[in-house]
């Protein structure tokens, strides 16, 4: 009997290690392919990151000059689009979670949100086309491209939020029922506060698809070249996914400019994980005051 209990917990244990060992081989191949990416783009585009790169517009067909234009519609375009979504998208949610009747439309709609979440972004830039540019007669503009990226981002805000609002506890909500409050006054003091980093986390993961896309402002927003900066938001711009796009697809000298089109992948990165990092920073502080 002894024995056969040593044996069984020897397994367990042997099974754990296994696991354990799987888990952080997974870590660091993760770890090594994003380190190798890093160094690949540092080694190939440092030289392009210079002051004139990122204060000055393309020059002598794009061969030449910066890419503050492109910043510029990228910056624009990934907190129009957030300020499009968060509000919507955690609206939804709330009205999934704490109103909806728990039945079978409400799981048909929220399968519904799920296979939005996996469309393929090319079709999110069609249906962009079609419904802001030409039915709206939005044209080529800030203000289509943000409210496309706004909808591609829609999905991942809404299943963040629900996730969220789900993560606090119904005690909460009892409590300020008990004393008096009303639906709205719980969800609008108790729970939204509680779930609140949680639906900025849904933001980050927004705002870092909206800057990274290239298919959905192709056809709603970004402009082959134009060295002016926007000056209203029926304006179209340059952007820096679609900028790397074209230099490396469309260009008059491709080759000429391969550093520039690393230069360019390194800046849209710093500026997709600085955003991130303020974010990240706003929600550690209201984790900590919780």
């Amino acid at each position: 009997m002894f024995k056969n209990s040593n044996s069984i917990q020897g397994r367990r244990k042997l099974l754990q290690y296994i696991m354990f060992g799987f888990f952080r081989m997974s870590a660091a191949i993760n770890g090594i392919a994003l380190l190798t990416i890093f160094y690949f783009l540092v080694a190939r585009g440092w030289r392009a990151i210079t002051w004139t790169f990122l204060t000055q517009p393309p020059m002598d067909s794009m061969t030449k000059g910066g890419i503050l234009p492109c910043i510029v519609g990228t910056v624009c375009l990934s907190l129009g689009a957030i300020i499009v979504a968060i509000p919507i998208g955690v609206a939804s949610a709330i009205y999934l979670n704490e109103y909806a009747f728990q039945g079978r439309i409400l799981r048909i709609i929220r399968l519904g949100i799920n296979n939005l979440a996996g469309v393929p972004s090319i079709v999110f830039g069609l249906f962009g086309l079609a419904f802001f540019v030409v039915y709206l007669k939005m044209g080529v503009s800030i203000l289509a491209g943000a409210l496309t990226l706004g909808v591609l981002t829609l999905p991942v805000i809404i299943g963040a939020t629900e996730e969220a609002l789900r993560s606090v506890p119904d005690t909460y909500r009892e409590a300020s029922l008990g004393l008096g409050a009303t639906k709205w006054q719980t969800i609008y003091r108790v729970v939204l506060p509680a779930a609140l980093p949680g639906i900025l986390t849904g933001g980050i993961l927004g705002l870092s698809r909206a800057a990274g896309e290239t298919a959905p402002i192709m056809f709603t927003a970004a402009a082959f070249f134009t060295p002016s900066l926007p000056s209203s938001v029926f304006d179209e711009v340059m952007a820096l996914p679609y900028h790397i796009y074209v230099l490396a697809t469309a260009g008059t000298e491709i080759e000429a400019t391969r550093h520039l089109q690393y230069g360019t992948s390194l800046v849209l990165i710093a500026l997709v994980l600085g955003l991130n990092l303020m974010a990240i920073i706003y929600r550690a502080r209201l984790q900590k005051q919780r």
